[in-house]
């Protein structure tokens, strides 16, 4: 169960990420509880990227990307959106895709962390950095050419946040940031294989669409709200 703090942006580094879900909804003063909800579950963010194709335990349940879509990918540019629910779609789908015949790993590290808010005290990068593959895995991975692509089956607001903004709607208006939950599937390719892996991901993120600025990303829940 996630930390309750009513001064997440006095928190240190370290705990930033474990306070994550509470830095993102402790502006909604009045809704102390709500992360509670959102993380009772327990379960785990699925934004990991899959192991390299020499692991045993890659998976090979469905057929990997083909033609235009083996092409090497650019890195992913923010949407200009007002709209959480879009924006939490495709922020998904970025930290769900890589290639690594197309950049590098700080290339991507770099193109992720430029999607996070500018109001620092709300951003949590360490979130974002743990969607990328380490220096090391990523060697193994560019050796194989490995590349994942992202396809979002849906996104909605979890019950727990809309009813706590039913129960204050007014709450929202100091930081303008929402709890998005988005689901789909990455499926993963690498030269020489016809054939990849796919597994079924799903992933809270919280997100900010202040209404005179386009949305950006605050970061990734410790956990998936439903």
């Amino acid at each position: 169960m996630a930390q309750h703090s009513t001064h997440p942006g006095g928190a240190s580094r370290v705990h930033r990420r474990a306070l994550l879900g509470t830095v993102v909804l402790a502006v909604l003063v009045s809704l102390a509880g709500l992360v509670a909800h959102l993380t009772r579950d327990g379960r785990s963010p699925s934004a990991t990227p899959a192991p390299p194709p020499s692991s045993p335990t890659a998976s090979s349940s469905s057929a990997a990307p083909s033609g235009p879509r083996t092409r090497p990918r650019a890195l992913p540019v923010p949407p200009k959106t007002h709209d959480p629910i879009t924006y939490g779609k495709a922020a998904a789908a970025a930290l769900w895709s890589y290639d690594t015949r197309a950049y590098s790993q700080p290339e991507l590290r770099k193109a992720l962390r430029g999607w996070l808010t500018t109001e620092s005290k709300y951003a949590d990068p360490a979130s974002v950095d743990e969607a990328v593959p380490s220096p090391v895995l990523w060697k193994e991975m560019a050796a194989n050419g490995q590349f994942a692509t992202a396809k979002i089956n849906e996104g909605h607001f979890p019950h727990a946040f809309t009813q706590a903004l039913q129960d204050d709607p007014g709450a929202i208006t100091q930081a303008y940031v929402y709890a998005v939950t988005v689901s789909g599937k990455q499926s993963i390719a690498w030269k020489g294989s016809p054939a990849g892996g796919a597994e079924s991901r799903s992933t809270t993120l919280a997100v900010q669409c202040r209404p005179d600025h386009p949305c950006a990303l605050v970061g990734v829940m410790p956990s998936v709200a439903p």
